[in-house]
């Protein structure tokens, strides 16, 4: 059975532009805790240094990004996909944790931004890890055109309006407007179906952003319910359970952040928890497949 979403009522639809027009948005979405919001925004973060034995350099992500890439179950799996991989911290997390059995695909669609990524896969993975990793640079929204139900884990780190990257960016605050995440929207849903038919029956896939915004988070996944889980047995939703049991070696004085419900998946935000994040997954489990 479908789920309704009581998620939170988007701001009025007027004309929103610019500085004055983000601040006005994110506060009517955010209420008093926008403050909050943008003083954490404004701290140094939470990063952590991820350094596997073996490799030649450490590598610096966000610990609620480490909590994300750690809530995609890898036990038994053999055929790993990391979509959207660039720059690259997630699929070390997945390599770094993936059985001795399996591979794992990392895509990136930007030659640029794939060339960082086979760089990062390289120097900060020792050679028997790195081995297993195959790279590639493919539009991941077209991939099910070429595949189906191939891979068995899939990370889907979407492309999202990364509101914490634009109210530090004047060139990007300056020209901002809704518009920006009716585009993204229609990226992620791309994204998000595709991911799903590339995904095999008991498979489970993680859908993640770093957006605050309900359209590009719950709401995606309200409409992978209404595309493919027209039954309400299809696919299902699971709870987290990070999977801390090989991560501790790799990165010292490791402090995972906490999370909150939402609707569909989960949000990490940065007023709450030291400054990391915001991340927001969902941990979806496909039982067999009604693909339309």
């Amino acid at each position: 059975m479908s789920k309704k979403s009581d998620k939170a009522k988007s701001p009025g639809k007027e004309k929103l532009f610019g500085a004055e027009g983000f601040e006005k948005y994110y506060g009517e979405l955010y209420g008093e805790r926008w403050e909050a919001l943008k003083t954490a925004f404004a701290s140094e973060g939470s990063a952590v240094e991820y350094k596997i034995p073996g490799a030649e350099q450490s590598y610096f992500l966000d610990s609620a990004s480490v909590l994300a890439a750690l809530c995609l179950p890898l036990k038994n799996a053999t055929d790993i996909l990391d979509l959207c991989a660039a720059p690259g911290g997630k699929t070390l997390v997945l390599a770094s944790r993936m059985p001795q059995n399996a591979h794992l695909s990392s895509n990136e669609r930007s030659p640029e931004r794939k060339h960082r990524l086979s760089t990062v896969v390289q120097t900060c993975l020792p050679p028997e890890i790195s081995e297993r990793i195959k790279t590639s640079c493919s539009d991941g929204a077209t991939w099910c055109t070429r595949q189906t139900e191939c891979f068995d884990r899939i990370l889907l780190d979407a492309p999202c309006s990364s509101e914490r990257h634009v109210i530090a960016d004047p060139k990007y605050l300056n020209t901002w407007s809704p518009s920006r995440i009716k585009t993204v929207t229609t990226e992620q849903w791309a994204l998000l179906s595709s991911a799903y038919r590339l995904l095999r029956p008991q498979g489970i896939l993680l859908y993640s952003t770093c957006a605050l915004c309900p359209q590009e988070n719950d709401d995606m996944i309200e409409r992978l319910y209404k595309k493919f889980n027209k039954d309400g047995n299809s696919f299902t939703l699971l709870e987290p359970a990070p999977d801390i049991s090989q991560i501790l070696k790799f990165a010292d004085n490791l402090r995972l952040p906490d999370f909150e419900k939402t609707l569909y998946g989960y949000m990490i935000m940065p007023d709450k928890q030291n400054g990391a994040g915001p991340i927001y997954f969902s941990i979806i489990k496909k039982n067999y497949s009604f693909i339309t």
